[in-house]
C-alpha cells in the first residue's frame, strides 16, 4: 500500500539525502562521483541490489552524477519497498 505524504516525509528525514516528489509520486537522490567510470560502477552496484530486491529504480546518468528515483508503480506511489532499497543503496 502506498504511504501517505507525512509517512514519506518522515522516512526521507530518517534516511537523509532522499527527497520526496509528491507529484510523481516518488523519492529521489542524486549522487556525485569523481569520474564517469566511477558513476557507472555505482550504477552497476545499484543494478545488482535492485535485481536482488526485484524492485528497479529509474536511473539517470549525467557524466559524474547519478540520480535514482524510486516508486512502486503497482501500488501507485511510494511504499516501504522503496525505502528498503534506498537504505540498502546507502548502506553500501
Amino acid at each position: 500500500m502506498a504511504m501517505t505524504a507525512d509517512e514519506i516525509k518522515a522516512a526521507c528525514g530518517e534516511l537523509g539525502g532522499w527527497a520526496p516528489d509528491f507529484e510523481a509520486p516518488s523519492i529521489s537522490r542524486e549522487y556525485r562521483f569523481p569520474t564517469f567510470p566511477a558513476a557507472v560502477r555505482f550504477v552497476d552496484f545499484v543494478a545488482e541490489l535492485a535485481e536482488a530486491a526485484d524492485h528497479h529504480p529509474d536511473i539517470d546518468i549525467r557524466y559524474n552524477r547519478v540520480r535514482l528515483t524510486l516508486s512502486t508503480h503497482s501500488a501507485g506511489g511510494v511504499t516501504d519497498k522503496d525505502f528498503a532499497l534506498a537504505r540498502a543503496i546507502d548502506q553500501n
